[in-house]
């Protein structure tokens, strides 16, 4: 019953939101920007600074809390680099866990 009602005057409804934004009304003003334009998403800018991938992952971390100490990046960008970081480390942890696994399988079927 509400959905005929919006359908049959939404027209009516969307103009008259309108005319209130336009004439100054704030909260519909704010109702129209919403549904016109999408929320803001946060953007992290680039940054640059000495990380030595080839380091281990402790290592790299050290690296990033140093360039955070420094002000080179910022504490949020920090913490995100430093999460991925342990991501990285967890699936890497993963890999070496399976490889070590099928050695061992490889080793017990040859006894066998």
């Amino acid at each position: 019953m509400v959905a005929q009602e919006l359908e049959k005057n939404g027209s009516a409804i969307v103009r008259k939101l309108i005319e209130a934004a336009l004439a100054g009304d704030v909260q519909a003003l704010n109702i129209a920007l919403q549904r016109i334009m999408p929320p803001l998403k946060a953007r992290s800018e680039k940054v640059q600074f000495a990380l030595d991938a080839d380091a281990p992952l402790t290592q790299q971390a050290r690296q990033v809390m140093q360039a955070v100490a420094e002000g080179v990046i910022d504490p949020d960008t920090g913490k995100m680099l430093i999460d991925s970081i342990g991501a990285f480390a967890a699936l890497k942890g993963v890999d070496e866990l399976e490889e070590r696994l099928n050695k061992l399988e490889n080793r017990m079927s040859k006894g066998n």
